[in-house]
């Protein structure tokens, strides 16, 4: 058994080339040599969202609070609210992120393959996310 005590992590900040706007991560468990999964709280100040990535073993997201925005490539943007879960298919193009007036936190659990558990595109654009469309 292990137990990692809050506030034994350091909140790390979200890099620009991953996010748009303010973003914190706080890592809840990393991948070891014996489990794949991973898992992160993820918190987006209004606006701020991922860029286009892909996972190779797909995503989990659960809302924890506030109003939130996903879209797969080729899909409509869908708001998502504290007690929804979000399931992205293994290779599926997508982003993820608060609304444009309310913050938004969710668990993100992924699984690594062959050490990597994500693939960072480019940035979703102000006109992708819709930023009028409130």
């Amino acid at each position: 058994m292990e137990i990692t005590r809050v506030g034994s992590v350091p909140s790390a900040v979200g890099p620009d080339e991953w996010f748009s706007g303010s973003v914190r991560i706080d890592f809840l468990f990393p991948n070891t040599d014996t489990a794949r999964a991973a898992g992160a709280a993820v918190t987006f100040e209004p606006a701020a969202r991922t860029a286009w990535h892909t996972h190779p073993l797909g995503q989990v997201l659960i809302v924890t609070s506030g109003v939130g925005r996903v879209q797969r490539e080729g899909g409509p943007i869908e708001e998502i609210r504290p007690g929804d879960v979000v399931r992205f298919a293994p290779g599926e193009k997508h982003w993820h992120g608060a609304s444009p007036k309310v913050a938004m936190t969710h668990i993100a659990i992924q699984e690594a393959q062959d050490g990597s558990s994500v693939t960072w595109m480019e940035h979703v654009t102000d006109e992708q996310y819709g930023a009028d469309n409130e």
